[in-house]
């Protein structure tokens, strides 16, 4: 098989909120209860066809834990989309995500295409980050944002194909403008956001958020 374009892509985000887990679940559609901490860095991938395209996504993983930080710069290297995660039942790994996103911004170029996912979706009653919360975070940064469920696989896959799609139109962008058609830089501003909400599967795209069905 022919490959068109190859796309890395980062998962960041706090120890413990199910970034390996989301991996295998759009990767390999599994999951597993006695999942192991990721130690160091890994990857891996999943070839698909989009807008008539063969893509190779390449899915990177890393430990959210402080002592791998040093491993950053060459993790966020060449990257062209992350994917930042929390747990909607932690609301301490909500609160770092800023701070991930700040780190993210700092390292990648500026036209990486960012999407927060809200795991853990299944637990509702345990929630302790609302979905308008993650929300109003999205809108504020230029996030596209999702809540999944990496247990159930509600979600991972539509948030992960949204990622990929938005790097496909922003290298087309950029390609167009090379060579001389567009004016624009080919970035996201996060004028528009997804918000894929626990329980609702549908994508509802949105301006503002008085249009948020959640």
């Amino acid at each position: 098989m022919r490959i068109d374009y190859v796309y890395k892509v980062v998962v960041i985000g706090d120890s413990a909120v199910g970034k390996s887990q989301l991996l295998a679940r759009f990767t390999k559609n599994e999951f597993s209860f006695d999942s192991k901490s990721t130690i160091g860095v890994e990857f891996q991938t999943r070839t698909l066809n989009l807008k008539s395209k063969v893509i190779k996504a390449q899915i990177w993983d890393t430990a959210g834990q402080e002592r791998y930080r040093a491993v950053t710069s060459a993790y966020y290297r060449g990257a062209l989309g992350a994917i930042v995660v929390y747990d909607i039942t932690k609301r301490q790994t909500f609160d770092h995500v800023a701070r991930w996103v700040d780190e993210l911004r700092s390292h990648a170029d500026t036209s990486i295409v960012i999407m927060l996912i809200g795991n853990k979706a299944d637990l509702e009653e345990q929630r302790a980050v609302t979905t308008e919360q993650a929300v109003e975070f999205a809108q504020e940064q230029g996030l596209f944002f999702s809540e999944a469920s990496a247990l159930s696989g509600n979600n991972v896959e539509s948030a992960f194909l949204k990622v990929l799609e938005e790097i496909y139109s922003v290298a087309s962008k950029k390609t167009l403008d090379a060579n001389g058609k567009l004016n624009g830089h080919g970035t996201l501003t996060g004028a528009k956001i997804d918000v894929i909400s626990g329980t609702d599967l549908e994508i509802s795209e949105m301006k503002t958020l008085s249009n948020c069905s959640c």
